[in-house]
């Protein structure tokens, strides 16, 4: 016998059906010479509107799908035909196809750009009448995508000279007046900047997937910064395994099995950072994702003494000691409060060391706050006050500043009264006293 679960079974949500739709995005197709002397010089009459059309790409349908409708090729005259490149992804899958549909209704800027890819040849093949497109699809929340695209197959000198070229690219494109390209390799990543704290692990997201014809060869991370670059990680298909620092870490099982290209740091120190590069390759097409990567530490903050008696004549310095933080910018100030002000009272005499690395490559650096018993009022607060981009608010340190004490002439005055009062009281207990024994 077995007990059956009493009360209503949890049915898990059902994931949403998945919908082919048709996502056109606006682009600029920039030809090989702006790519090179004109883009150097600023120009850009080789730039020209292009629209990238993913035929078929596969999304969950939430049930807002309802409107949407099949891409339809504007019409115009044959000599002012648009270049509408349709991508079909039927052996790739589109990377983020959902961030892509919705970016409109999420307010989110793509920018895309086409430009012509001259692929790599295999040894002993030859070049043929193939073109060649990479589309780099820019979101403003941090995903970028890349897109290898193959044009028309080669063919034979005949059916070249019987094909429709597009007026402007002066390659085949199909009667609707577009130019048909599949997508042959695809790599993503989800950020182009992140950031970590001292001592912290992250992950680099990289991702590819390829047309089942085609084959893995080399996965490279490069990290550059302040003009000096160094390879963190490599991995040749067919090599006895990766070469990488130690410090760094890709699953090589995911990457080959998954297309998870991802790095890992560990134990992140100041001199991670800077930009890195996921440097992908088969053996025609190489695609890179550059990641830059931000490193910082929150300051440590203390104040010395923590309460001060102000005596008389006597100047006292406070110092506040700002330790341990990355990057460099700091801002360091100085407040006072007495019982009798409503709000803290900004000090501008503070004085300030020079900022100083330490091994670890963090900063620090110490302010220095004087009080003229001359000029300050006590009982006070003294408020050290410190901002920094790794802390989520400032930080601030008090110093308490107590009343002085009462010394020299003013204390003999005061101690010689209370010697007086208290002779007279006992004077006057001692003859009331003797008056009550005469009596008696």
């Amino acid at each position: 016998f077995f007990s059956l679960p009493k009360g209503p079974a949890e049915v898990p949500t059902p994931a949403p059906p998945f919908r082919k739709v048709d996502v056109a995005l606006g682009c600029s197709y920039v030809g090989e010479e702006a790519r090179g002397l004109l883009r150097a010089s600023g120009g850009s009459s080789s730039e020209h509107p292009a629209t990238l059309v993913l035929r078929g790409i596969s999304v969950g349908d939430d049930g807002n799908l309802d409107d949407l409708t099949e891409y339809k090729v504007p019409q115009g005259s044959p000599d002012s035909s648009p270049i509408v490149f349709e991508a079909s992804a039927e052996l790739v899958s589109i990377p983020h196809a959902e961030s892509l549909l919705h970016a409109d209704c999420e307010g989110e800027e793509v920018n895309c750009e086409i430009s012509p890819y001259s692929s790599r040849w295999a040894p002993g093949e030859k070049p043929c009448s193939t073109s060649w497109f990479i589309a780099t699809l820019r979101l403003s929340s941090g995903i970028s995508i890349v897109l290898v695209l193959r044009g028309p197959h080669c063919s034979s000198q005949e059916e070249e000279h019987d094909a429709t070229l597009h007026p402007k690219l002066r390659i085949p494109m199909s009667k609707e007046g577009t130019l048909l390209t599949t997508v042959e390799f695809q790599s993503s990543s989800r950020n182009t900047s992140l950031h970590t704290h001292l001592g912290g692990s992250i992950t680099l997201d990289c991702h590819f997937a390829l047309v089942p014809s085609s084959s893995f060869s080399s996965l490279e991370w490069r990290r550059q910064h302040q003009g000096s670059g160094r390879s963190l990680f490599r991995y040749q298909v067919g090599s006895t395994g990766p070469a990488a620092q130690p410090n760094v870490h890709v699953d090589v099982k995911e990457l080959l099995e998954s297309g998870d290209a991802s790095l890992s740091l560990q134990g992140v120190s100041v001199g991670d950072e800077g930009m890195y590069i996921c440097l992908l390759s088969t053996p025609l097409h190489q695609a890179q994702h550059n990641i830059q990567l931000h490193v910082s530490a929150p300051p440590r903050v203390r104040v010395i003494p923590e309460v001060v008696s102000l005596e008389s004549d006597v100047t006292t310095t406070l110092t506040c000691k700002i330790a341990g933080y990355y990057p460099l910018d700091v801002s360091v100030s100085w407040t006072q409060k007495t019982p009798e002000d409503d709000v803290e009272i900004p000090l501008s005499n503070a004085r300030f060391s020079s900022h100083r690395q330490s091994q670890d490559g963090t900063y620090s650096i110490t302010s220095y706050l004087s009080i003229s018993s001359a000029t300050a009022r006590a009982p006070a607060t003294y408020s050290c006050h410190v901002s920094h981009m790794a802390l989520a608010e400032p930080i601030s340190v008090s110093s308490h500043l107590k009343a002085p004490r009462q010394t020299g002439s003013e204390g003999l005055v005061g101690g010689v009264i209370a010697t007086a009062i208290f002779i007279i009281v006992l004077y006057i207990v001692l003859r009331s006293r003797a008056g009550r024994s005469l009596t008696c």
